[in-house]
């Protein structure tokens, strides 16, 4: 069993997390960490030197910061109590999927092991959550897919959506709306790349969209 988060603080769990989205195993700037946090470049610079003195990342001001492996085990418990937490008020709840990340955000720092353990079980151990994000396992370990930006779809491919990689609810709902979520199966019919317009088939609807519409959505190529 991999070791506790309580003695982090909520600030430190989220820098963890922040690492791991912008870099996985690669590095992060302190400038990428600042605009992602929304925090000044001095705070951060602060932060992450405690971080590691703690033995939690590798950090140099000419090459950034890096998850080592305590920190990026740190960081993946913090991502499987945010996923378990938006299935949990999707599925137990029954809150919008579009309106959870934020309730996660504020409840992931302060969930006991024992309470997460109990949440994974009444779920009935979920893989993804409403999003279609994995959620990462009891050992921390997390299922790396091979996927593609909808947009980067070729003319004719055919797909399933599988993660929708984006916070912003008014963006979740339009795309329940229309029927971009997780499971769904698409085609692209048209591209035309001048005028930056897809032309959708999403199971038995049809789409016209820019690709700043389908910014965040990943599939899986049927091949």
């Amino acid at each position: 069993m991999t070791k506790s988060l309580d003695r982090l603080s909520s600030s430190q769990q989220d820098y963890l997390k922040a690492i791991y989205f912008l870099a996985g195993d690669d590095r992060a700037t302190t400038t990428e960490l600042a605009d992602h946090l929304g925090v000044r470049r001095p705070s951060v610079t602060s932060m992450v030197q405690k971080l590691a003195e703690a033995g939690l990342v590798s950090y140099s001001p000419r090459r950034g910061v890096r998850l080592l492996k305590r920190g990026r085990v740190r960081a993946i418990q913090v991502i499987r109590r945010h996923r378990l937490l938006e299935t949990f008020l999707v599925n137990v709840l029954g809150m919008d999927w579009s309106e959870v990340h934020d309730e996660a955000e504020v409840l992931e720092h302060h969930l006991s092991d024992r309470m997460v353990q109990a949440i994974d079980r009444l779920l009935g151990f979920p893989t993804e959550d409403p999003h279609g994000m994995p959620i990462p396992n009891a050992e921390s370990e997390l299922q790396e897919r091979s996927l593609i930006p909808l947009a980067a779809m070729a003319l004719g491919d055919r797909g399933v959506v599988r993660e929708l990689r984006i916070e912003a609810a008014e963006r979740l709902q339009r795309w329940k709306e229309v029927g971009l979520v997780p499971g769904a199966h698409v085609v692209m019919r048209q591209r035309q790349e001048l005028e930056d317009v897809f032309h959708l088939d999403i199971d038995d609807k049809q789409l016209a969209t820019g690709s700043e519409g389908v910014e965040g959505i990943f599939v899986e190529l049927n091949v």
